[in-house]
């Protein structure tokens, strides 16, 4: 019997049982040739001593690990979790497990994420870039290893053939800057994201189309660049719009916590929203119906999104010719509620 303080290996659960070591891995993995009652004898064993295969090298092993990579950003507020949800719920429905890393919106967090799938030879990779990615160099080397690759959510502008899953920031921004126009709303400010990510660029765009096609001037003085989109950051900038030249008499947040961070400032100021200054955010976090008054977003569909990033895994992962890039646009739902309402 293997020492209690000894790791089990597949050579002593060969010596227990007499058999070869190649007969006892091929009882895991179930081959034909091995029969029942050897494969029952081998697997009571593991079970008595408590051995289990490493599935990673058999992966290793057959180049194929039926294992999905998923990168995301961060996992606060209820986006992104959500996204993993739909992930998981269809990745397991096609057999496969799934893999989640953070990169905790660091380049080189995400670097050292993708290698180590790669290294764990996943099936596919699905990844949200952190806002501060601007060389494009590991995804590169994803497809180059011929590893299906999916964006969802955030995705390179710059980055030739890319496949992914993204709702259509540039709508949903566009409706929320009309009603809050049709409000009445005139001096209608933004807190911007990072300038170089697809989703936060394209609401940033959004602001400043509606704002022309409704005669109203854009003013650099009414954007302010958030740091992050934490409710500190949004309370930072609702500040600096207080003490600036422009007062607002409404606010389009990139982000929802940022729009609750304000909401907090404005209430600390003795502000009345709506009625002094109008707020609403974009991506329908949970808290958003949940503060007094209730905060106006865009939800982002994000279950449905980590769906579809899967089933567009499933189509390039069993192509059997070339396959043309994918990008699935998702529709953006406005939901209006008592921060934009006069």
């Amino acid at each position: 019997m293997a020492k209690a303080n000894k790791r089990l290996s597949i050579a002593d659960l060969a010596a227990e049982l007499g058999l070869s070591i190649s007969t006892v891995s091929r009882a895991f993995n179930n081959a034909p040739d091995v029969s029942e009652a050897t494969k029952a004898q081998v697997w009571a064993l593991a079970d008595k001593l408590g051995y289990r295969p490493n599935s990673l090298a058999a992966a290793l092993r057959r180049g194929r690990s039926n294992m999905l990579g998923v990168i995301v950003p961060h996992i606060n507020g209820a986006f992104f979790p959500a996204v993993v949800h739909g992930i998981e719920e269809v990745a397991s429905q096609a057999g496969f497990n799934v893999l989640i890393c953070q990169s905790n919106e660091d380049e080189a967090q995400e670097r050292k994420h993708v290698e180590a799938l790669l290294t764990a030879q996943v099936d596919g990779v699905l990844v949200s870039m952190s806002n501060t990615t601007r060389s494009f160099a590991h995804f590169e080397k994803v497809r180059n290893q011929a590893t299906p690759l999916v964006f969802f959510d955030r995705m390179p502008t710059d980055l030739p053939n890319a496949c992914g899953v993204v709702v259509d920031d540039y709508r949903g921004a566009y409706q929320l800057m009309e009603h809050l126009i049709r409000q009445g709303f005139e001096r209608i400010a933004h807190f911007a994201g990072p300038a170089t990510i697809n989703t936060t660029a394209d609401r940033h765009r959004a602001y400043r189309d509606a704002l022309q096609a409704h005669g109203l001037r854009y003013d650099e003085r009414l954007v302010v660049r958030l740091r992050n989109s934490s409710t500190e950051a949004g309370a930072e900038a609702m500040q600096a719009l207080l003490d600036g030249p422009v007062r607002p008499d409404a606010v389009f947040s990139a982000y929802d916590f940022p729009a609750g961070g304000a909401l907090q400032l404005l209430e600390e100021r003795g502000l009345r929203v709506p009625q002094d200054v109008a707020l609403a955010g974009f991506s329908n976090e949970p808290f958003t119906t949940m503060v007094k008054p209730r905060l106006t977003s865009v939800d982002q569909r994000g279950e449905l999104m980590g769906r579809a990033a899967v089933q567009l895994f499933l189509q390039i992962h069993k192509r059997t010719e070339y396959f043309t890039a994918q990008r699935i646009v998702l529709k953006p739902q406005l939901i209006v509620r008592d921060s934009s309402v006069r």
